[in-house]
C-alpha cells in the first residue's frame, strides 16, 4: 500500500522542551536510505509547528545534509531566529535519535502573503500532458523481503522529457530530464490546494539530468544530495506535478541542478537548486 507522507512525517512536541520534537520515520520514504526531501519536510513541520500561525506560509528553505539519516525514530530541535509582522526565520536541526551531532540543518522562512505585483518570466516546456507520457517503472528487485527503493511506491511517475536512462541504445543528449509524478495518497491542504511540505520530496529527484548528457555507456555514479534548496512559489489544486530538472555542471567530483516544478494546472509551484557529490556505486 502507498504510504502517507502528512501521517509519516508528522511531529510529535516534547513536554517541557519549547521547540523539540519526535517522530517515527517509516522506511516506506526510503531509496537505500529515506529520501532527503523527505527529511526536509520533517524538519519544515517542525518549524512549522513552532512559528505555530497559519497565517505564515513557507517562502524558501535550504538544508545542508551533514550525514546519512536511517529510518526509524527521529529528534528535531528548532530556533526561531527572527519573528517579525511579515515573515519568520528559523532554523531546526535534525538528528536520528542514536546520533550523537546534528545530521542535517534546514533554515528556512516563512512568511505573510503582501500587496506587490505579479510577475513570471519562465514557461513549462512543452511536453506530453501526464495521461499520454508513458509510465516510468524503474527496475527493482527484492531484497530480504523488502522491496528496493519503496520511496517509488508512493508515486505514479511518468516521463515526460529525456530517456528511459538504465536501458541501452539511446544517444546522449542536454542534461535535462522531466518527469510527472503524482502522490498516490494525495497530499493537500485544507483550502485543496496541494501541501507545500509534499514539495521537497519530489524536487530531490535531480541526478537523472545528470545521465541525459551522459548517455547509456557513460559511467555509472551514486549522487547523494549535499544540499537543497526550494522556493515555495504558486499554490496549485493539481494531482500532477512536472519535475524539470536541467544539470547545469559536473566536475571534480561535484554536480549542481536546478529544477522547476509545475503543476498541470500551469501554476510554477517551487523552483529548487541543488549540489551532489558524485561517488561510484557499490553495486
Amino acid at each position: 500500500m502507498p504510504a502517507d507522507l502528512a501521517l509519516d512525517t508528522a511531529v510529535t512536541p516534547v513536554p517541557g522542551s519549547p521547540g523539540h520534537y519526535t517522530t517515527n520515520l517509516p522506511d516506506a520514504w526510503s531509496w537505500n536510505l529515506p529520501s532527503g526531501g523527505v527529511l526536509m519536510t520533517v524538519a519544515l513541520r517542525a518549524i512549522e509547528a513552532t512559528i505555530a500561525d497559519a497565517t505564515f506560509r513557507p517562502v524558501s528553505a535550504t538544508t545542508i545534509f551533514c550525514s546519512p539519516v536511517p529510518a526509524g525514530p527521529l529528534d528535531i530541535r528548532v530556533e526561531v531566529l527572527r519573528r517579525g509582522n511579515a515573515a519568520v526565520q528559523a532554523r531546526a536541526a535534525l538528528r536520528a535519535q542514536a546520533s550523537a551531532e546534528t545530521d542535517l540543518e534546514v533554515s528556512a522562512t516563512f512568511a505573510r502573503e503582501r500587496p506587490g505585483f505579479d510577475l513570471l518570466d519562465t514557461a513549462p516546456p512543452r511536453v506530453p500532458d501526464p495521461e499520454e507520457a508513458p509510465s516510468i517503472v524503474e527496475p527493482r528487485r527484492s531484497v530480504a523481503g523488502r522491496s528496493e527503493y519503496p520511496f517509488l511506491d508512493n508515486f505514479d511517475s511518468r516521463l515526460a522529457l529525456g530517456h528511459v536512462w538504465w536501458k541501452p541504445g539511446w544517444p546522449a543528449g542536454s542534461a535535462r530530464y522531466a518527469r510527472w509524478m503524482r502522490y498516490k495518497v494525495p497530499q493537500r491542504l485544507a483550502d485543496g490546494t496541494l501541501d507545500p511540505f509534499a514539495i521537497p520530496p519530489i524536487a530531490d529527484l535531480m541526478p537523472p539530468a545528470l545521465r541525459q548528457k551522459l548517455g547509456p555507456e557513460g559511467p555509472h555514479f551514486h549522487a547523494p544530495s549535499l544540499d537543497l534548496t526550494v522556493h515555495f512559489l504558486d499554490p496549485t489544486t493539481s494531482d500532477w506535478h512536472l519535475v524539470s530538472v536541467w544539470a547545469r555542471r559536473a566536475r571534480a567530483g561535484y554536480a549542481t541542478a536546478e529544477a522547476e516544478v509545475w503543476g498541470a494546472d500551469g501554476k510554477l509551484t517551487a523552483y529548487a537548486t541543488q549540489t551532489m557529490i558524485l561517488r561510484k556505486p557499490t553495486r
